[in-house]
């Protein structure tokens, strides 16, 4: 795990919520204290969690079971123990929390659960929420069209992985490491870190050549297990490896010809993530 700390700022109407990034998981913990001591009138937040977490217990809540106990800095500069729960235990923890200031948060859930079952009846729905949502990224139509070509391939090499036998996630991700590494050196979570990604798309905030490159792979990759058949994970990782190897003679060759590296530290958002936490100036009772 990452230990770094990370201060999400201006959410909860400014209210400093702390957070830990998981760099092996990519996936954020937040302070459940903070977003008691955000969302309701509680004079000790750490009683109001204890009182909370007993009801949830009795009314056969699963989320407890989700906490975790992570070391964050307290108000006194020290780091202790408290209980985070992640992005989805955390939306959770509002729906169950009795406060005012929890209600916007509830529609919101509300409406997004809406959307998503209108989704189900009309897939264009999706479609259209994710070319306007890169769009509003600044992303041009053209990028948008081959992204979204890019996602079905994607959908492809998936499927001969499955008739391959792969059927677990993990599965599926090693398969994935393994072709990154065959043209880049580095796996998917090595490949973020360089260009300073967390949860965001690696794919989304790749240049053309490793956009071209990775696709290279994965075609390599596909073409081969649906000549070969490769059954189980040991043979669709050699595939996998080998589809790689493709790409990377073209990426050796594009380096020779252009005098520069494919591999760019370059994201689409062009940020960094600040790691350093200020002072929590919000009374928090740990």
């Amino acid at each position: 795990m990452n230990n770094k700390l990370e201060t999400i700022s201006n959410l909860f109407d400014g209210k400093e919520i702390r957070s830990i990034w998981d760099s092996e998981k990519e996936e954020y913990y937040f302070s459940v204290v903070d977003v008691i001591s955000a969302l309701t009138e509680a004079k000790i937040p750490r009683n109001y969690w204890s009182d909370l977490k007993r009801r949830l217990i009795d009314e056969g809540s699963e989320l407890h079971e989700e906490i975790v106990q992570l070391k964050m800095k307290a108000q006194d500069g020290k780091n202790r123990i408290t209980d985070a729960l992640d992005t989805k235990g955390i939306l959770r923890l509002i729906e169950s929390v009795s406060s005012p200031k929890a209600e916007p948060f509830k529609v919101w859930l509300a409406n997004l659960g809406s959307e998503r079952i209108d989704e189900v009846f009309d897939p264009e729905i999706a479609i259209n929420r994710a070319v306007n949502y890169y769009r509003n990224k600044g992303y041009s139509d053209e990028w948008i069209k081959a992204r979204l070509t890019g996602i079905v391939d994607r959908f492809k090499l998936t499927d001969i992985w499955k008739e391959g036998g792969i059927t677990k996630p993990m599965e599926y991700a090693l398969l994935t490491n393994e072709i990154y590494k065959g043209w880049s050196g580095m796996k998917a979570s090595e490949y973020k870190e360089l260009k300073g990604l967390r949860k965001e798309s690696l794919r989304d905030n790749m240049t053309d050549i490793e956009v071209a490159l990775t696709n290279i792979s994965e075609i390599a990759a596909r073409d081969i297990a649906t000549s070969e058949h490769p059954q189980g994970l040991k043979e669709n990782m050699n595939v996998a490896k080998r589809g790689g190897k493709v790409a990377n003679d073209a990426r050796l060759s594009y380096e020779k010809e252009t005098n520069k590296s494919a591999i760019s530290k370059e994201n689409a958002l062009n940020y960094q993530y600040v790691d350093e936490q200020p002072k929590i100036e919000s009374t928090i009772n740990e």
